[in-house]
Protein backbone atom coordinates (compact mmCIF):
# COMPACT_ATOMS: atom_id res chain seq x y z
CA UNK A 1 0.00 0.00 0.00
CA UNK A 2 2.96 2.48 0.91
CA UNK A 3 4.28 1.61 -2.26
CA UNK A 4 1.28 2.62 -4.58
CA UNK A 5 1.18 5.88 -2.38
CA UNK A 6 4.46 6.31 -3.19
CA UNK A 7 4.40 5.89 -7.21
CA UNK A 8 0.77 8.22 -6.89
CA UNK A 9 2.74 11.10 -5.65
CA UNK A 10 5.87 10.29 -7.52
CA UNK A 11 3.18 10.67 -10.82
CA UNK A 12 1.69 14.00 -9.71
CA UNK A 13 5.03 15.54 -8.61
CA UNK A 14 6.22 14.89 -12.57
CA UNK A 15 3.10 15.83 -14.30
CA UNK A 16 3.16 19.42 -12.36
CA UNK A 17 6.76 19.48 -13.86
CA UNK A 18 5.13 18.96 -17.02
CA UNK A 19 2.89 21.61 -16.82
CA UNK A 20 5.46 24.32 -15.73
CA UNK A 21 7.86 23.66 -18.35
CA UNK A 22 4.76 23.39 -21.08
CA UNK A 23 4.08 27.17 -20.37
CA UNK A 24 4.13 28.78 -23.50
CA UNK A 25 5.55 32.67 -24.04
CA UNK A 26 3.46 34.85 -27.16
CA UNK A 27 4.95 37.20 -28.79
CA UNK A 28 2.82 39.58 -30.21
CA UNK A 29 4.42 40.84 -33.46
CA UNK A 30 2.36 43.53 -34.30
CA UNK A 31 0.38 45.09 -30.87
CA UNK A 32 -2.17 47.62 -32.78
CA UNK A 33 -3.79 45.32 -35.05
CA UNK A 34 -3.12 41.54 -32.44
CA UNK A 35 -6.66 40.18 -32.09
CA UNK A 36 -7.26 37.64 -29.67
CA UNK A 37 -8.13 35.13 -32.21
CA UNK A 38 -4.75 34.10 -31.07
CA UNK A 39 -5.55 32.97 -27.55
CA UNK A 40 -7.76 30.10 -29.02
CA UNK A 41 -5.12 27.32 -29.64
CA UNK A 42 -4.06 27.71 -25.93
CA UNK A 43 -7.47 27.86 -23.75
CA UNK A 44 -7.06 25.70 -20.63
CA UNK A 45 -3.05 26.74 -20.74
CA UNK A 46 -0.90 28.76 -18.72
CA UNK A 47 0.84 31.67 -21.39
CA UNK A 48 3.50 34.21 -20.74
CA UNK A 49 3.18 37.54 -22.86
CA UNK A 50 6.48 38.87 -23.55
CA UNK A 51 5.18 41.98 -24.53
CA UNK A 52 3.78 44.54 -21.92
CA UNK A 53 -0.08 44.75 -21.50
CA UNK A 54 -2.26 47.63 -20.80
CA UNK A 55 -4.71 48.30 -18.30
CA UNK A 56 -7.69 49.52 -20.33
CA UNK A 57 -10.65 49.15 -18.19
CA UNK A 58 -10.87 49.05 -14.17
CA UNK A 59 -14.60 50.07 -13.49
CA UNK A 60 -15.44 46.04 -12.82
CA UNK A 61 -14.11 43.79 -10.51
CA UNK A 62 -11.58 42.22 -13.47
CA UNK A 63 -9.53 44.12 -15.59
CA UNK A 64 -10.15 44.80 -19.11
CA UNK A 65 -6.50 44.49 -20.97
CA UNK A 66 -5.19 44.71 -24.64
CA UNK A 67 -1.19 44.49 -26.03
CA UNK A 68 -2.20 48.35 -26.56
CA UNK A 69 -4.26 51.58 -25.51
CA UNK A 70 -7.41 51.11 -26.85
CA UNK A 71 -8.93 54.32 -28.49
CA UNK A 72 -12.27 55.68 -29.30
CA UNK A 73 -12.67 54.96 -33.29
CA UNK A 74 -13.46 58.71 -33.95
CA UNK A 75 -10.44 60.18 -31.56
CA UNK A 76 -8.40 58.18 -34.50
CA UNK A 77 -10.02 58.12 -37.60
CA UNK A 78 -12.35 59.99 -39.96
CA UNK A 79 -16.02 58.45 -39.02
CA UNK A 80 -17.05 55.75 -41.51
CA UNK A 81 -13.49 55.77 -43.12
CA UNK A 82 -11.92 52.07 -43.70
CA UNK A 83 -9.36 53.38 -41.03
CA UNK A 84 -12.75 53.74 -38.91
CA UNK A 85 -14.46 50.77 -39.60
CA UNK A 86 -10.55 48.78 -38.89
CA UNK A 87 -10.42 50.59 -35.51
CA UNK A 88 -13.82 49.90 -34.49
CA UNK A 89 -13.39 46.08 -35.88
CA UNK A 90 -10.24 45.62 -33.82
CA UNK A 91 -11.50 47.16 -30.32
CA UNK A 92 -13.99 44.87 -30.15
CA UNK A 93 -11.52 41.92 -30.70
CA UNK A 94 -8.00 42.66 -29.29
CA UNK A 95 -9.28 43.20 -25.59
CA UNK A 96 -9.04 40.53 -22.65
CA UNK A 97 -10.43 40.06 -18.93
CA UNK A 98 -8.00 39.42 -16.64
CA UNK A 99 -9.85 38.06 -13.18
CA UNK A 100 -7.62 37.72 -9.88
CA UNK A 101 -5.86 40.48 -9.70
CA UNK A 102 -5.69 42.55 -6.30
CA UNK A 103 -4.41 45.89 -5.43
CA UNK A 104 -6.23 48.76 -7.11
CA UNK A 105 -4.99 49.46 -10.68
CA UNK A 106 -5.45 52.49 -12.88
CA UNK A 107 -5.90 52.31 -16.53
CA UNK A 108 -2.94 53.08 -18.06
CA UNK A 109 -0.45 50.83 -15.98
CA UNK A 110 1.42 48.42 -17.74
CA UNK A 111 1.92 44.29 -16.74
CA UNK A 112 5.11 43.23 -17.91
CA UNK A 113 5.67 39.49 -17.70
CA UNK A 114 2.16 38.75 -17.63
CA UNK A 115 1.59 35.05 -16.58
CA UNK A 116 -2.43 33.76 -16.99
CA UNK A 117 -3.86 30.91 -17.56
CA UNK A 118 -6.24 31.22 -20.82
CA UNK A 119 -9.86 30.23 -19.76
CA UNK A 120 -11.06 30.88 -23.58
CA UNK A 121 -9.68 33.63 -25.97
CA UNK A 122 -11.23 36.67 -24.35
CA UNK A 123 -10.96 35.44 -20.47
CA UNK A 124 -7.97 34.84 -18.18
CA UNK A 125 -6.91 34.61 -15.13
CA UNK A 126 -4.02 36.17 -13.37
CA UNK A 127 -1.11 34.41 -12.01
CA UNK A 128 1.72 36.93 -12.17
CA UNK A 129 3.46 40.30 -13.89
CA UNK A 130 4.64 43.39 -12.49
CA UNK A 131 2.54 46.39 -13.01
CA UNK A 132 4.17 49.80 -13.56
CA UNK A 133 3.99 52.99 -15.22
CA UNK A 134 0.98 55.33 -14.86
CA UNK A 135 0.51 54.80 -11.40
CA UNK A 136 -0.76 57.67 -8.56
CA UNK A 137 2.71 58.21 -7.90
CA UNK A 138 4.31 58.77 -11.39
CA UNK A 139 1.40 61.56 -11.77
CA UNK A 140 2.16 63.03 -8.41
CA UNK A 141 5.73 63.20 -8.94
CA UNK A 142 5.27 66.07 -11.05
CA UNK A 143 2.95 68.08 -13.83
CA UNK A 144 3.30 66.92 -17.37
CA UNK A 145 5.88 68.73 -19.32
CA UNK A 146 4.65 71.70 -21.56
CA UNK A 147 8.22 73.22 -22.56
CA UNK A 148 9.45 76.90 -21.50
CA UNK A 149 6.03 78.77 -20.65
CA UNK A 150 5.69 82.24 -19.19
CA UNK A 151 2.03 81.75 -18.73
CA UNK A 152 0.10 78.49 -17.75
CA UNK A 153 -2.60 77.73 -18.85
CA UNK A 154 -5.66 74.74 -17.21
CA UNK A 155 -9.11 74.18 -18.55
CA UNK A 156 -10.67 71.81 -16.69
CA UNK A 157 -14.08 70.03 -16.23
CA UNK A 158 -15.27 70.13 -12.78
CA UNK A 159 -18.61 67.55 -13.03
CA UNK A 160 -20.89 69.65 -11.22
CA UNK A 161 -19.08 72.02 -9.28
CA UNK A 162 -22.26 73.40 -6.93
CA UNK A 163 -22.55 75.42 -4.11
CA UNK A 164 -25.80 77.20 -3.52
CA UNK A 165 -27.74 74.48 -4.84
CA UNK A 166 -26.97 71.41 -3.41
CA UNK A 167 -29.49 68.43 -3.42
CA UNK A 168 -31.03 69.38 -6.90
CA UNK A 169 -30.03 66.53 -8.59
CA UNK A 170 -26.93 67.32 -9.85
CA UNK A 171 -22.87 67.20 -8.16
CA UNK A 172 -23.54 67.45 -4.45
CA UNK A 173 -26.30 66.18 -2.58
CA UNK A 174 -25.25 68.20 0.62
CA UNK A 175 -23.02 70.75 2.57
CA UNK A 176 -20.74 67.22 3.54
CA UNK A 177 -20.31 66.29 -0.10
CA UNK A 178 -19.20 69.61 -1.48
CA UNK A 179 -16.62 70.27 1.05
CA UNK A 180 -15.33 66.57 -0.18
CA UNK A 181 -15.64 67.74 -3.80
CA UNK A 182 -13.99 70.93 -2.72
CA UNK A 183 -11.11 69.35 -1.36
CA UNK A 184 -10.58 67.67 -4.04
CA UNK A 185 -10.48 70.17 -6.49
CA UNK A 186 -9.14 72.87 -4.84
CA UNK A 187 -5.81 70.04 -4.22
CA UNK A 188 -5.63 69.09 -8.06
CA UNK A 189 -5.87 73.05 -8.94
CA UNK A 190 -3.47 74.47 -6.66
CA UNK A 191 -0.93 71.27 -7.99
CA UNK A 192 -1.29 72.74 -11.47
CA UNK A 193 -0.72 75.92 -10.23
CA UNK A 194 -1.76 77.79 -13.53
CA UNK A 195 -1.94 81.53 -14.12
CA UNK A 196 -5.60 81.22 -15.73
CA UNK A 197 -7.90 78.40 -15.30
CA UNK A 198 -10.83 77.89 -17.36
CA UNK A 199 -13.48 76.30 -15.85
CA UNK A 200 -16.60 74.02 -16.76
CA UNK A 201 -19.12 72.33 -15.44
CA UNK A 202 -19.87 75.11 -12.28
CA UNK A 203 -22.17 76.69 -11.06
CA UNK A 204 -24.00 79.48 -12.51
CA UNK A 205 -23.56 82.71 -10.28
CA UNK A 206 -20.32 83.72 -8.71
CA UNK A 207 -20.53 81.41 -5.37
CA UNK A 208 -18.57 78.24 -6.88
CA UNK A 209 -15.80 80.74 -8.84
CA UNK A 210 -15.16 82.91 -5.87
CA UNK A 211 -14.93 79.56 -4.10
CA UNK A 212 -12.32 78.65 -6.09
CA UNK A 213 -10.32 81.29 -6.46
CA UNK A 214 -10.08 81.84 -2.56
CA UNK A 215 -8.74 78.20 -2.42
CA UNK A 216 -6.29 78.92 -4.86
CA UNK A 217 -5.00 82.12 -3.17
CA UNK A 218 -4.87 80.65 0.21
CA UNK A 219 -3.34 76.88 -0.63
CA UNK A 220 -0.81 78.83 -3.57
CA UNK A 221 0.30 81.84 -2.10
CA UNK A 222 -0.44 83.78 -5.06
CA UNK A 223 -3.89 86.09 -5.71
CA UNK A 224 -6.57 84.74 -7.98
CA UNK A 225 -9.73 86.19 -8.98
CA UNK A 226 -12.29 85.71 -11.15
CA UNK A 227 -14.46 87.09 -14.48
CA UNK A 228 -17.47 88.09 -12.96
CA UNK A 229 -20.30 87.31 -15.64
CA UNK A 230 -23.11 89.31 -13.45
CA UNK A 231 -25.18 85.83 -13.30
CA UNK A 232 -26.90 84.65 -10.51
CA UNK A 233 -27.14 81.15 -9.05
CA UNK A 234 -30.76 79.73 -10.96
CA UNK A 235 -31.30 76.32 -10.44
CA UNK A 236 -28.66 73.54 -10.50
CA UNK A 237 -27.75 74.43 -14.13
CA UNK A 238 -23.80 75.39 -15.23
CA UNK A 239 -21.57 77.36 -16.94
CA UNK A 240 -17.99 78.39 -17.66
CA UNK A 241 -16.04 80.47 -16.13
CA UNK A 242 -12.41 82.13 -15.26
CA UNK A 243 -10.41 81.92 -12.28
CA UNK A 244 -6.87 84.08 -12.86
CA UNK A 245 -3.47 84.92 -10.97
CA UNK A 246 -3.68 89.02 -10.51
CA UNK A 247 0.08 89.53 -10.87
CA UNK A 248 0.06 87.68 -14.07
CA UNK A 249 -2.73 89.02 -16.39
CA UNK A 250 -5.54 90.82 -16.34
CA UNK A 251 -9.01 90.65 -18.16
CA UNK A 252 -8.11 92.91 -21.48
CA UNK A 253 -11.91 94.47 -22.59
CA UNK A 254 -15.46 92.59 -21.51
CA UNK A 255 -16.71 89.47 -21.14
CA UNK A 256 -18.73 87.96 -24.71
CA UNK A 257 -20.61 85.55 -23.87
CA UNK A 258 -21.85 83.25 -27.03
CA UNK A 259 -25.56 81.40 -26.51
CA UNK A 260 -25.93 78.95 -29.71
CA UNK A 261 -27.64 75.95 -28.77
CA UNK A 262 -26.94 75.76 -25.23
CA UNK A 263 -27.03 78.82 -22.53
CA UNK A 264 -24.09 80.16 -20.99
CA UNK A 265 -20.88 77.48 -21.95
CA UNK A 266 -19.62 79.62 -24.64
CA UNK A 267 -17.39 82.37 -23.66
CA UNK A 268 -14.68 84.25 -25.06
CA UNK A 269 -11.67 86.80 -22.63
CA UNK A 270 -9.34 88.53 -23.68
CA UNK A 271 -6.17 88.44 -21.46
CA UNK A 272 -3.09 90.69 -21.23
CA UNK A 273 0.26 89.42 -19.81
CA UNK A 274 1.16 91.85 -17.83
CA UNK A 275 5.19 91.67 -18.19
CA UNK A 276 4.77 91.60 -21.49
CA UNK A 277 1.64 93.65 -22.92
CA UNK A 278 1.15 90.87 -24.67
CA UNK A 279 -3.07 89.78 -25.74
CA UNK A 280 -4.78 86.77 -26.52
CA UNK A 281 -8.11 85.65 -27.16
CA UNK A 282 -9.17 82.95 -24.80
CA UNK A 283 -12.31 81.38 -25.67
CA UNK A 284 -14.15 78.70 -22.80
CA UNK A 285 -16.37 76.04 -24.39
CA UNK A 286 -18.88 73.26 -23.13
CA UNK A 287 -20.74 72.36 -25.93
CA UNK A 288 -23.82 69.93 -26.02
CA UNK A 289 -23.25 66.46 -24.43
CA UNK A 290 -24.19 62.89 -26.17
CA UNK A 291 -26.95 62.50 -23.84
CA UNK A 292 -30.51 62.91 -24.18
CA UNK A 293 -32.33 62.18 -27.35
CA UNK A 294 -31.91 63.91 -30.31
CA UNK A 295 -34.28 64.12 -33.46
CA UNK A 296 -34.02 64.78 -37.18
CA UNK A 297 -30.32 66.26 -37.66
CA UNK A 298 -29.40 65.46 -34.17
CA UNK A 299 -30.41 61.91 -34.40
CA UNK A 300 -27.81 59.51 -34.39
CA UNK A 301 -26.33 59.02 -37.29
CA UNK A 302 -24.69 55.47 -37.22
CA UNK A 303 -21.06 56.83 -38.22
CA UNK A 304 -19.98 56.81 -34.26
CA UNK A 305 -20.36 60.77 -33.51
CA UNK A 306 -23.42 60.36 -31.63
CA UNK A 307 -26.77 62.22 -31.00
CA UNK A 308 -26.51 66.11 -31.55
CA UNK A 309 -23.21 66.01 -33.39
CA UNK A 310 -25.39 68.77 -35.67
CA UNK A 311 -25.56 70.99 -33.04
CA UNK A 312 -22.40 70.56 -31.70
CA UNK A 313 -21.15 71.43 -35.19
CA UNK A 314 -22.82 74.72 -35.38
CA UNK A 315 -21.69 75.61 -31.85
CA UNK A 316 -17.89 75.22 -33.70
CA UNK A 317 -18.65 77.50 -36.33
CA UNK A 318 -20.76 80.08 -33.90
CA UNK A 319 -17.25 80.28 -31.96
CA UNK A 320 -15.48 81.38 -35.16
CA UNK A 321 -18.22 83.42 -36.09
CA UNK A 322 -17.96 85.15 -32.91
CA UNK A 323 -14.05 85.69 -32.65
CA UNK A 324 -14.11 87.27 -36.41
CA UNK A 325 -16.70 89.99 -35.09
CA UNK A 326 -14.78 90.60 -31.80
CA UNK A 327 -11.36 90.52 -33.54
CA UNK A 328 -11.42 93.79 -35.45
CA UNK A 329 -11.81 95.81 -32.13
CA UNK A 330 -8.38 94.45 -30.82
CA UNK A 331 -4.51 95.11 -32.47
CA UNK A 332 -4.12 91.14 -31.47
CA UNK A 333 -5.70 88.03 -33.19
CA UNK A 334 -3.85 85.19 -31.14
CA UNK A 335 -6.87 82.58 -30.52
CA UNK A 336 -6.72 79.65 -27.76
CA UNK A 337 -9.86 77.73 -27.79
CA UNK A 338 -10.37 75.18 -25.19
CA UNK A 339 -12.81 73.31 -22.71
CA UNK A 340 -14.92 69.99 -22.86
CA UNK A 341 -16.39 70.16 -26.54
CA UNK A 342 -18.27 66.83 -26.38
CA UNK A 343 -16.51 65.65 -29.80
CA UNK A 344 -13.97 63.91 -30.22
CA UNK A 345 -10.36 64.59 -32.56
CA UNK A 346 -11.46 63.39 -35.87
CA UNK A 347 -15.52 64.71 -35.31
CA UNK A 348 -17.23 67.08 -37.25
CA UNK A 349 -16.95 69.87 -34.74
CA UNK A 350 -13.36 70.10 -34.28
CA UNK A 351 -12.51 69.25 -38.10
CA UNK A 352 -14.61 72.45 -38.66
CA UNK A 353 -12.34 74.13 -36.48
CA UNK A 354 -9.21 72.46 -38.35
CA UNK A 355 -10.40 72.72 -41.74
CA UNK A 356 -10.85 76.68 -41.28
CA UNK A 357 -6.33 76.39 -40.72
CA UNK A 358 -6.70 76.25 -37.13
CA UNK A 359 -4.09 73.66 -35.02
CA UNK A 360 -5.40 70.63 -32.54
CA UNK A 361 -2.69 70.84 -30.50
CA UNK A 362 -3.47 67.47 -28.78
CA UNK A 363 -2.30 65.92 -31.99
CA UNK A 364 0.58 68.89 -32.32
CA UNK A 365 2.61 67.86 -29.13
CA UNK A 366 1.23 63.92 -28.96
CA UNK A 367 -0.17 62.24 -32.27
CA UNK A 368 -2.63 59.76 -31.84
CA UNK A 369 -1.60 59.35 -28.24
CA UNK A 370 -3.19 62.00 -26.50
CA UNK A 371 -6.38 61.44 -24.23
CA UNK A 372 -8.39 62.88 -21.40
CA UNK A 373 -10.95 61.02 -21.20
CA UNK A 374 -12.23 57.19 -21.14
CA UNK A 375 -15.82 55.91 -21.92
CA UNK A 376 -16.26 51.83 -22.00
CA UNK A 377 -12.15 51.24 -21.86
CA UNK A 378 -11.91 53.45 -24.90
CA UNK A 379 -9.58 56.91 -24.68
CA UNK A 380 -9.98 59.90 -26.49
CA UNK A 381 -10.14 63.55 -25.94
CA UNK A 382 -13.51 65.36 -25.28
CA UNK A 383 -11.29 68.19 -23.35
CA UNK A 384 -9.82 70.22 -26.36
CA UNK A 385 -7.06 72.82 -26.93
CA UNK A 386 -7.40 74.28 -30.89
CA UNK A 387 -4.90 77.71 -31.38
CA UNK A 388 -4.99 79.86 -34.53
CA UNK A 389 -2.03 80.27 -36.94
CA UNK A 390 -0.93 83.72 -35.24
CA UNK A 391 -0.90 81.97 -31.89
CA UNK A 392 0.76 78.70 -32.76
CA UNK A 393 4.36 79.69 -32.51
CA UNK A 394 4.06 81.07 -29.08
CA UNK A 395 2.68 77.86 -28.01
CA UNK A 396 5.66 76.24 -25.53
CA UNK A 397 3.72 72.96 -24.89
CA UNK A 398 0.01 70.69 -24.41
CA UNK A 399 -0.58 67.86 -22.54
CA UNK A 400 -3.53 66.75 -20.42
CA UNK A 401 -2.51 65.87 -17.01
CA UNK A 402 -4.31 62.37 -16.14
CA UNK A 403 -5.34 62.33 -12.90
CA UNK A 404 -8.98 61.59 -13.38
CA UNK A 405 -9.49 59.50 -16.51
CA UNK A 406 -7.54 56.88 -15.61
CA UNK A 407 -9.24 56.73 -12.40
CA UNK A 408 -12.02 54.22 -11.09
CA UNK A 409 -15.33 55.86 -10.47
CA UNK A 410 -15.19 54.38 -7.26
CA UNK A 411 -12.83 57.42 -5.94
CA UNK A 412 -15.30 59.85 -6.22
CA UNK A 413 -16.42 62.10 -3.34
CA UNK A 414 -19.80 60.48 -3.73
CA UNK A 415 -18.62 57.43 -3.36
CA UNK A 416 -15.70 57.20 -1.25
CA UNK A 417 -13.42 58.71 1.46
CA UNK A 418 -10.71 59.17 -0.58
CA UNK A 419 -9.49 63.10 -0.22
CA UNK A 420 -6.60 62.88 -3.12
CA UNK A 421 -6.68 65.20 -5.90
CA UNK A 422 -7.67 61.83 -8.10
CA UNK A 423 -10.65 61.04 -9.79
CA UNK A 424 -12.12 64.82 -8.74
CA UNK A 425 -13.93 64.68 -12.27
CA UNK A 426 -14.40 62.61 -15.50
CA UNK A 427 -12.60 64.85 -17.43
CA UNK A 428 -8.54 65.32 -17.22
CA UNK A 429 -7.47 69.10 -17.17
CA UNK A 430 -5.48 70.15 -20.18
CA UNK A 431 -2.56 72.60 -20.07
CA UNK A 432 -1.24 74.77 -22.57
CA UNK A 433 2.50 76.81 -22.32
CA UNK A 434 2.28 80.30 -23.49
CA UNK A 435 5.22 82.11 -24.20
CA UNK A 436 3.37 85.18 -26.02
CA UNK A 437 5.70 87.18 -28.75
CA UNK A 438 3.87 89.36 -31.52
CA UNK A 439 7.01 88.96 -33.43
CA UNK A 440 6.68 85.60 -34.10
CA UNK A 441 5.81 84.49 -37.61
CA UNK A 442 2.13 83.11 -38.15
CA UNK A 443 2.52 79.25 -38.82
CA UNK A 444 2.26 78.49 -42.48
CA UNK A 445 -0.79 75.68 -43.38
CA UNK A 446 0.35 75.31 -46.95
CA UNK A 447 0.50 71.24 -47.91
CA UNK A 448 3.79 69.50 -47.37
CA UNK A 449 3.30 66.42 -49.51
CA UNK A 450 5.86 66.94 -52.58
CA UNK A 451 6.45 64.14 -54.84
CA UNK A 452 8.86 63.42 -57.67
CA UNK A 453 6.54 62.93 -60.82
CA UNK A 454 4.13 65.41 -62.19
CA UNK A 455 1.18 67.03 -60.25
CA UNK A 456 -2.14 67.36 -61.93
CA UNK A 457 -4.13 70.84 -62.78
CA UNK A 458 -5.52 70.69 -59.58
CA UNK A 459 -3.10 69.84 -57.50
CA UNK A 460 -5.04 67.31 -55.91
CA UNK A 461 -3.16 63.97 -57.20
CA UNK A 462 0.39 63.05 -58.25
CA UNK A 463 1.54 60.82 -61.32
CA UNK A 464 5.14 59.38 -60.16
CA UNK A 465 7.85 58.74 -62.15
CA UNK A 466 10.40 57.75 -59.39
CA UNK A 467 11.01 55.16 -56.90
CA UNK A 468 10.82 57.53 -53.96
CA UNK A 469 8.19 60.80 -53.15
CA UNK A 470 9.91 63.14 -50.80
CA UNK A 471 7.98 65.03 -48.01
CA UNK A 472 9.34 68.23 -47.06
CA UNK A 473 9.15 70.90 -43.96
CA UNK A 474 7.30 67.90 -41.94
CA UNK A 475 9.99 66.94 -39.33
CA UNK A 476 9.79 68.87 -35.80
CA UNK A 477 12.56 67.80 -32.76
CA UNK A 478 9.94 68.10 -30.21
CA UNK A 479 6.62 67.20 -31.77
CA UNK A 480 5.74 63.77 -33.63
CA UNK A 481 5.59 63.71 -37.34
CA UNK A 482 4.66 60.57 -39.22
CA UNK A 483 2.98 59.63 -42.44
CA UNK A 484 1.01 56.65 -43.29
CA UNK A 485 0.44 55.42 -47.06
CA UNK A 486 -3.19 54.02 -47.83
CA UNK A 487 -4.56 51.76 -50.59
CA UNK A 488 -7.46 53.41 -52.66
CA UNK A 489 -9.40 50.95 -50.55
CA UNK A 490 -8.58 51.65 -47.81
CA UNK A 491 -5.99 49.19 -46.64
CA UNK A 492 -2.50 50.39 -44.95
CA UNK A 493 0.71 50.07 -46.96
CA UNK A 494 3.07 51.74 -44.61
CA UNK A 495 3.86 53.99 -42.23
CA UNK A 496 5.84 55.37 -39.66
CA UNK A 497 7.84 58.15 -38.34
CA UNK A 498 9.31 60.96 -39.64
CA UNK A 499 12.85 62.05 -38.57
CA UNK A 500 14.71 64.09 -41.03
CA UNK A 501 14.20 66.90 -43.28
CA UNK A 502 13.41 66.13 -45.99
CA UNK A 503 12.14 62.58 -45.83
CA UNK A 504 12.27 60.29 -48.66
CA UNK A 505 10.13 56.56 -48.84
CA UNK A 506 9.84 53.96 -51.11
CA UNK A 507 6.99 54.51 -53.62
CA UNK A 508 4.71 51.10 -53.41
CA UNK A 509 6.02 48.83 -56.18
CA UNK A 510 2.67 47.91 -57.14
CA UNK A 511 0.69 50.02 -60.16
CA UNK A 512 -2.38 51.81 -58.25
CA UNK A 513 -4.05 54.64 -56.73
CA UNK A 514 -2.66 55.69 -53.29
CA UNK A 515 -3.19 58.16 -50.37
CA UNK A 516 -0.45 59.75 -48.63
CA UNK A 517 -1.40 60.88 -45.00
CA UNK A 518 1.04 63.50 -43.43
CA UNK A 519 0.52 64.10 -40.11
CA UNK A 520 2.73 67.36 -38.69
CA UNK A 521 2.45 70.57 -37.06
CA UNK A 522 -1.02 69.81 -35.74
CA UNK A 523 -1.92 69.13 -38.92
CA UNK A 524 -3.00 66.39 -40.96
CA UNK A 525 -1.95 66.52 -44.83
CA UNK A 526 -2.72 64.31 -47.53
CA UNK A 527 -1.96 63.83 -51.65
CA UNK A 528 -3.28 61.24 -54.09
CA UNK A 529 -0.58 59.25 -56.11
CA UNK A 530 -0.64 57.42 -59.02
CA UNK A 531 1.96 54.48 -59.36
CA UNK A 532 1.58 53.65 -63.42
Amino acid sequence: MRKIQKIFILGMATLFAVQVSAQVHITIANPETWTTDELSRYVGQTVVFDQPMYVCNNYYSSLTIAPRRIFSPTNQAIPRSMEYNSILSLNNSGTMSLAGVSGYHRMGEKIYNLTVRVNSQSSLTYKSGTFRSNTRADIEAGLPDVGDYRLLVCAANLEYYLVENLGTGYGPDSDSQHQKQRTKVSKALAKIGADIYGLVEIEQGQSALREIAEDLTKNTGHEYTYVNDGGSASGSYTKSGYVYRIDKVQPDGKLYSNNERVQNRKKIQAFKELETGEVFFFSLNHFKAKSGSGNGADADQGDGQDIFNYSRTLEAKSVINQYNSIRPQFHESDLLIMGDLNAYAKEDPITTFTTAGMFDLHRAFHGDTSYSYTFHGQAGYLDHAICNTTLRPQITGMAAYHINSDESDEYTYDKSSDQTMFRYSDHDPVLVGLALDSTLAAVSTDPIVNNFGIVDNDGTKMLIFSDYMTIYNAYHPEEKSYYAVYTAQGWLVEQGNINTTPYTLSVPTTSGVYIVYVYSHGQTYQRKIIVP
